[in-house]
């Protein structure tokens, strides 16, 4: 999850802060020094990634959600409705890293509404919302050879001694096994999935590259994304305006001209401006651009991710039958013909949500009785937004619509990249080829 990252980033930043205008430790290229004790920068990251890891696999992170669930966890009365109507058309899926303690509890507070506007509407467990449940599954292996399946004891938490290799029970629980063994149960393919996740390594990019799912990718961030850009649109034209003025200098010079036109102020101007779109996200900057190039999350988005939105609960105002689709416009890119869009959809809050699409052909995610689509344990239920679009890319412009609107829907924008089928090529070593995942 980027948030995740962030979080991450923020805290070795904080280190190096701290030692910076420390009187203790003595400043050097690499590092900080105290004595005859050296700490370098790579060492520093090294500390911080081990101990992010720490919090996670000890259990401490989950133990204190738990100790505070309506803090931590957001719940929306939406979701169940969703994965009711997602159920009657095909075949829903839960598959998480944590085990089933955990998952148990957060589910059961999510789907709970004994109280409030829906205390009179009978309550479900949750379990039946799924046609399959895995947990323990430790992604990104799960995508890989995987581990042993086992059933769970749904009364003790307990695991089943023994491999489990009977067919799919309804409401049963399972640990371990891997995506392979998910498509046997279900009787499905690995194009007939459509996976959403909120990890772009662990859960997109896997997914895609080792068994060619279809893939949505939920990306909380994108609301401050949008919110940047409608408060902070003059910065982005003024960018634009001073790019086309760049452009206007050298209209008429060719590889035989002598003349060279002073840019030095309009190179100031571009930087202060970039600058100061940067700081409008705040210290970490934008999720998706640095300047005015996309970062490596948005690169990897574009290549990976099928869709993705702030909420997988914008499907609830899609017919499932919905075919995303956009018509080919050629851009200036060394990629392939590029095809770009956007949908819009009007929310009973008055809010503005967007499924991003990005795929080589038109093809009905949504669609057939055959089509699974797989979730997260605690999928993001925030606001739904509309990213800004990206730098140099072609834009499309939207507005905020009325909120008296029932649903409507503008054309969704897609992004060509690899076929969501293929696989990714390996060298004779075996190895995958450099996506840039470090």
């Amino acid at each position: 999850m980027a948030s995740a990252s962030s979080k991450e980033a923020h805290l070795y930043a904080c280190l190096v802060d701290f030692f910076t205008n420390c009187s203790r430790y003595v400043n050097c290229d690499t590092g900080y020094k105290h004595g005859n004790l050296f700490m370098s920068f790579r060492s520093m990251f090294q500390d911080v990634r081990e101990a992010m890891d720490h919090v996670h696999l000890s259990g401490c992170l989950k133990e204190k959600t738990l100790e505070n669930l309506e803090k931590y966890v957001v719940k929306d009365p939406r979701v169940p409705l969703l994965l009711s109507r997602m159920k009657e058309v095909g075949k829903v899926f839960l598959a998480t890293n944590s085990d089933y303690t955990y998952t148990d509890a957060i589910m059961s507070y999510l789907f709970d509404f004994s109280h409030g506007d829906k205390a009179d509407v009978p309550q479900r467990p949750w379990r039946s919302y799924f046609d399959l449940i895995v947990v323990d599954t430790r992604k990104p292996l799960f995508f890989a050879e995987g581990t042993v399946l086992r059933q769970v004891d749904t009364d003790t938490g307990k695991l089943r001694i023994g491999t489990y290799t009977g067919p799919l029970q309804h409401c049963a629980v399972y640990s371990g096994g891997s995506s392979d063994v998910v498509c046997d149960l279900l009787g499905v393919k690995g194009k007939d999935i459509l996976y959403m996740g909120d990890h772009i390594f662990g859960d997109i990019l896997k997914s895609k590259k080792r068994q060619g799912w279809r893939t949505f990718l939920v990306v909380p961030e994108l609301a401050r994304e949008l919110q940047v850009w409608t408060e902070k649109s003059e910065l982005f034209e003024e960018l634009r305006s001073l790019d086309l003025f760049l452009a206007e200098l050298y209209q008429h010079l060719d590889s035989g001209s002598s003349e060279r036109p002073d840019i030095s102020s309009i190179k100031r101007r571009i930087q202060k401006v970039t600058h100061e779109m940067d700081m409008c996200y705040g210290k970490m900057g934008s999720l998706f651009r640095c300047g005015s190039r996309q970062t490596l999350f948005a690169n990897q988005l574009m290549r990976y991710a099928d869709l993705y939105a702030a909420s997988f609960i914008n499907f609830l105002y899609y017919p499932f039958s919905y075919l995303f689709r956009a018509p080919p416009v050629l851009v200036c890119s060394p990629q392939p013909l590029l095809l770009t869009c956007c949908a819009s959809v009007s929310l009973p809050e008055g809010g503005m949500g967007l499924i991003e699409v990005l795929g080589r052909h038109p093809t009905p995610w949504l669609a057939g009785a055959s089509l699974s689509l797989g979730a997260l344990s605690t999928p993001s239920l925030g606001a739904l937004s509309t990213p800004p679009q990206m730098a140099h890319e072609s834009t499309v412009e939207h507005s905020r619509l009325d909120s008296g609107d029932a649903v409507t829907a503008l054309p969704p924008w897609l992004a060509q990249h690899g076929d969501p089928g293929q696989q990714v090529p390996q060298d004779s070593s075996g190895e995958e080829e450099d996506d840039g995942e470090a």
